[in-house]
């Protein structure tokens, strides 16, 4: 499991999450993503499991694979870059990647769910100040996300949706909120779903 290649100035993207599992809404956010900020790669960083959750993922390796299988596109590396580097937190792994790649700049891509509960991120504030933000919409997370602690503290820091292709050239911190067209599918959804396909059956009372 090699590093991504990067060229010095290339602007990429940085989408991380759990993919558990990946669906369409994942590659429907990550084509955006590359079309409204303008980058050069978007990389995919299949955590090993993310602090915040109770229940561990499935394995990395299987959720690395269905990533490949979904996401299919020329500008788009899955990785593991977070196992590589040892690293479970967002502000460790942006340190290492900043390390790994001095010469090239890199944009944090989210939902805004992501954004709804960013104050509960380690080091939250860290991460805003060490790379530019790009908040993609969710199903009913407009409010939610435009109202957060995160969006309130960084306000001045925000830039319109028009300029958000110019977002990986910006000095952090600095964030837009960029409406999209949405899809409903969440890797939560899915998972409940096949858990009840595998309940066992209820007897009639």
């Amino acid at each position: 499991m090699g590093k991504p290649w990067a060229v010095p100035g290339q602007v990429i993207g940085l989408f991380g999450g759990s993919f558990d599992p990946p669906h369409r809404g994942h590659v429907h956010v990550s084509k955006e993503a590359l079309k409204r900020l303008g980058l050069d790669q978007l990389w995919w960083l299949v955590s090993p499991g993310n602090p915040l959750k109770a229940n561990p993922p499935a394995p990395l390796e299987q959720r690395m694979a269905a990533a490949r299988t979904l996401m299919q596109h020329p500008r788009v590396r899955i990785t593991g870059l977070e196992a590589q580097f040892g690293t479970r937190t967002t502000i460790d792994t942006l340190t290492a990647l900043r390390k790994a790649y001095p010469l090239v700049r890199f944009v944090w891509v989210m939902g805004a769910d992501n954004m709804a509960e960013f104050h509960r991120w380690e080091r939250w504030t860290d991460i805003m100040a060490q790379v530019p933000v790009a908040v993609f919409a969710r199903p009913g997370q407009r409010l939610p996300a435009l109202t957060s602690r995160a969006a309130r503290q960084f306000s001045a820091a925000r830039i319109g949706q028009q300029q958000a292709h110019r977002l990986g050239t910006r000095d952090a911190p600095a964030w837009a909120y960029i409406d999209i067209p949405m899809r409903a599918e969440s890797s939560t959804a899915i998972r409940a779903r096949r858990q009840g396909k595998h309940a066992a059956p209820q007897l009639p009372d």
